[in-house]
């Protein structure tokens, strides 16, 4: 059944209810199509309400069994129930009373994988953001906080474990062959954090000692036999819990906390309190199966999902609207937990090219958004990079901003006030301004105008007068319901790197930097440094401190004195990245025109001294050697692009780089730790950069015997991986690809984990037949179109990680992408919505595949009955 109303929510609309939660007794008898829910809900009407004012509860495909106030049965005209909401008049004008909703639900064909289901044998419950509403009538809404008692009864032969937030109090046998259990969640939260999980799991356990000195008991249930892998996910565990405590002083609130990981799961995990919820692929992890990118996701994910227990439980969002406000900053505490954990340099670059991929095009197309968008049609639609990476980046900037000691202050104040509240973002920087006595009502801006700002930068190096001019103008395009935008606070970190390669401690004139920062806040701005013994060269936005685009005209021979000398590492591989996206761009012009391409030799050069420089962190020179993605490269170019000119002229750049350095490059090819695997950062690097040379030596020797000769020996994940990519990248039409591919099917074919591994790799080998091998995929024995993991290997892979097999010029790509959402939309509708957003970016490209595009997109309009997630993406993407 479809919901869609058309409906347009708000932030100026935001009321309270008129009625007040106080607590709400659950109870379940678990069945696979008919499982019994009784919600007891205990209420008052809200001071001011008037007393002819009705319950208006929230539902979606529910029927109501019964219905009961103060433990009598309501006449039913005074009461109307639809599958979306519930609707009671004739209740008590003062005081408190009980309703009482008794509903039936098929946990086993419910396929959205929202709010109670059914998934190999488990019963699971998902309900951020509108879950709830799909297991009972209620208040599905973030600021109705209450007291959850939940009470779970269940075959014991299929449910050895009956698990819900907070304490359990009592359980044991039953009736029948049903055993039941009870749990007490002291802490008011909303109903998006409710969650239940019943089925016969395996289970490791440990425990953790908080400051404080209690004894919290740590539990991770995953599916039977895959106990061993889970060990890694309890050690990030432990070490999210410490590190929140030494960092912010937040100390957890339960005797237990539990962590599930099902196979089946919309997201990558859920914060339920007390009982995270996750997709086992960010927990499950040995050597054999998991890559080094695998264990620092569960390390980054468990932390995240742990950290929300103050940031989004504890205190949580008034309204969607304010949905950054647990997200974004949430994400900033896990972006320096594992900065804390392992490079932060290495960290913040990978966090510069997430957000430069993913969130910039989001920015500059037809779904952008302010990180507090003012309006939505469909909630799920808005669990976007721009709440969680652009939100990121905004907390970031506050800190940058205020300094870490106004930022920590502002952060208790933010936890000591709030606690149990439903926040807004108001809330949240009235705490900044209180503790740091600054004014942040320009900042706020960050929160409510969309797009990417631009900087342009200018110098002017006065040798007489030995100064040394900086003017900055910043601009911000318009962007869908936004033509005119208002001046922004944009902090820029800065240096300036003599000819010595030492830095300038001067300060510039005026009040408007601190701490090695420009506050630019008005359009332009000119900062005058006096003094400078020597020409410097301007090192700006170091460290990404802000989410802003530069413009600034510098030569490539300062560019690379940055590369060589910054104290920066962050601002050294912007600088190489910088003068390769440069030329990427410059040689993909040409190819399109069908000229010859420049020389990359001072590039190569550039590159290849970093690779060979032993100072630096293996894990940074490896970041080093990857060059400019081709969305990267397409983004930079901005409109009527060809997919396959980018392409060629890339590939003919790495060839180019690996001739030059094939002596560098063979010998790191082979510098991976030998020996017993280690997750640790470390050899994490190593094993990164040894794959990154292994890929540059085998292009240069034109051959997949390296590629293929590793792959053979591999003894882990990561090293095996790194093979496969690179055959299937470099050569795919060898056969030594073929026999790889085939030997990855046979050896993990009993793995999903895994086998997701060998799908995305082929999704994204390129060529314009790519198209052809998806399709032959989709139609194999292990392709499963119910599992999302699997779904977004391959589906995902091809359309979102193939720009040169997606946008293929004849527009195969596109049509498949449109037949397939349309398919999956009648069951999982916020997969085939997310799936969808690939497309964002359609009009940037030539007219011809622009047109394919476009009718591709109609074609999924005019399909009929489409969800709201997949209508609300479609029409957003044709309007803009």
């Amino acid at each position: 059944m479809r919901t869609e109303t058309g409906q347009v929510f708000k932030l100026k609309d935001y009321k309270p209810t008129d009625f007040v939660v106080e607590t709400i007794d659950l109870t379940f008898e678990l069945d696979p199509t008919a499982t019994r829910v009784v919600s007891r809900i205990s209420l008052h009407r809200r001071d001011g309400v008037a007393a002819d004012a009705a319950l208006v509860f929230d539902g979606d495909e529910l029927a109501l069994d019964s219905l009961q106030l103060d433990g009598q049965g309501i006449d039913p005209s005074l009461f109307e129930a639809t599958p979306h909401s519930l609707s009671v008049r004739g209740l008590p004008a003062s005081g408190r009373f009980e309703i009482t909703i008794t509903t039936t639900l098929s946990p086993q064909t419910n396929t959205q994988l929202m709010g109670l289901y059914r998934t190999n044998g488990v019963y699971c419950s998902q309900c951020e953001a509108q879950g709830f509403r799909r297991i009972t009538y209620f208040y599905d809404r973030p600021d109705v906080l209450a007291v959850y008692t939940v009470t779970i009864i269940a075959r014991e032969s299929e449910t050895k474990f009956l698990l819900s937030n907070g304490n359990f109090v009592d359980g044991g046998p039953k009736d029948a062959g049903r055993h039941y259990a009870t749990w007490f969640d002291p802490h008011p939260k909303p109903s998006y954090l409710f969650a239940l999980v019943g089925g016969d799991l395996g289970l490791i356990e440990d425990s953790f000692t908080t400051m404080s000195g209690r004894d919290v008991a740590l539990k991770i249930y995953v599916e039977h036999g895959k106990e061993d892998r889970a060990g890694y996910a309890m050690d990030a565990l432990k070490r999210s819990m410490k590190w929140d405590e030494e960092v912010y002083g937040r100390e957890y609130d339960l005797d237990i906390f539990q962590i599930v990981a099902v196979s089946d799961f919309n997201m990558g995990a859920m914060e339920n309190k007390g009982l995270n919820v996750f997709n086992d692929k960010y927990v499950l992890a040995d050597p054999d199966t998991a890559t080094d990118a695998d264990y620092a996701n569960i390390e980054a994910i468990i932390a995240h999902e742990y950290f929300h227990n103050w940031t989004g439980n504890r205190i949580t969002c008034r309204d969607w609207f304010q949905l950054c406000l647990k997200e974004g900053l949430t994400v900033y505490r896990d972006h320096t937990f594992s900065a804390d954990q392992r490079s932060a340099p290495v960290k913040r670059i990978a966090e510069i090219r997430l957000l430069k991929a993913h969130q910039f095009p989001e920015d500059a197309g037809p779904l952008a958004h302010p990180v507090r968008p003012e309006t939505y049609r469909e909630i799920n639609n808005f669990y976007t990079a721009t709440v969680y990476e652009k939100g990121s980046e905004v907390v970031r900037m506050i800190r940058t901003i205020l300094g870490p000691d106004d930022f920590r202050k502002g952060m208790d104040l933010y936890f000591e006030r709030h606690d149990g509240d439903a926040a807004t973002i108001e809330d949240f920087l009235a705490c900044f301004a209180e503790a740091s006595g600054r004014d942040l009502k320009q900042f706020a801006l960050w929160y409510s105008q969309a797009g990417t700002p631009s900087v342009s930068v200018s110098t002017d190096w006065n040798e007489p007068k030995k100064t040394f001019k900086v003017t900055l103008e910043q601009s911000l395009a318009p962007t869908p319901g936004q033509s005119r935008k208002a001046l922004m606070h944009i902090p820029l970190a800065y240096g300036l790197i003599l000819p010595d390669g030492t830095e300038f401690d001067g300060q510039p004139s005026g009040n408007e930097t601190e701490n090695g920062v420009f506050h630019l806040t008005r359009r332009k701005q000119t900062f005058t440094f006096s003094g400078v013994p020597g020409r410097p060269v301007l090192s700006i936005n170091r460290g990404f401190s802000a989410p802003v685009t530069v413009a600034m005209e510098q030569s490539d021979a300062d560019l690379a004195h940055i590369a060589r000398h910054d104290s920066d590492g962050v601002a050294r591989w912007q600088a190489l990245n910088e003068q390769a996206t440069r030329h990427l761009v410059a040689a993909s012009k040409l190819c399109r025109d069908g000229r010859n391409l420049p020389s990359a030799k001072d590039l190569a050069e550039l590159l290849v001294a970093t690779a060979a420089n032993e100072s630096l962190e293996s894990a940074f020179r490896a970041q080093a050697l990857a060059l400019p993605a081709e969305s990267d490269i397409a983004r930079e170019i901005g409109s009527n692009i060809d997919p396959d000119s980018i392409h060629k002229a890339r590939e003919a750049v790495l060839s180019e780089v690996a001739r030059f350095g094939v002596a560098v490059f063979a010998r790191l090819a082979d510098s991976a730790p030998k020996g017993d695997y280690s997750p640790n950062a470390e050899d994490a690097g190593k094993r990164a950069l040894a794959g990154a040379a292994m890929a540059y030596a085998s292009i240069a020797e034109s051959s997949p015997g390296r590629a293929k000769a590793a792959f053979d020996a591999a003894d882990n994940m990561t090293m095996l991986s790194q093979a496969l990519q690179v055959l299937a990248q470099s050569f795919p039409a060898a056969g030594e690809t073929g026999e790889a591919l085939a030997s990855f099917k046979t050896r993990f074919s009993g793995d999903p984990l895994a086998l997701d591994k060998w799908y995305a790799v082929q999704a994204m080998m390129p060529g314009d037949d790519t198209w052809e091998r998806v399709e032959g995929l989709l139609e194999s024995e292990d392709f499963d179109r119910s599992n999302p993991n699997r779904v977004r290997a391959l589906i995902g892979g091809f359309s979102a990680g193939n720009p040169t097999g997606f946008n293929v010029a004849s527009g195969a790509g596109y049509r498949l992408l449109a037949r397939e959402v349309i398919d999956i939309d009648k069951r999982n509708p916020q997969l085939a919505a997310r799936l969808l957003t690939a497309m964002r970016s359609w009009r940037s490209l030539e007219t011809g595949r622009q047109e394919q595009a476009r009718l591709a997109l109609v074609s999924i309009r005019e399909a009929g009955d489409l969800s709201p997630d997949v209508s609300d993406i479609v029409d957003r993407m044709l309007a803009g």
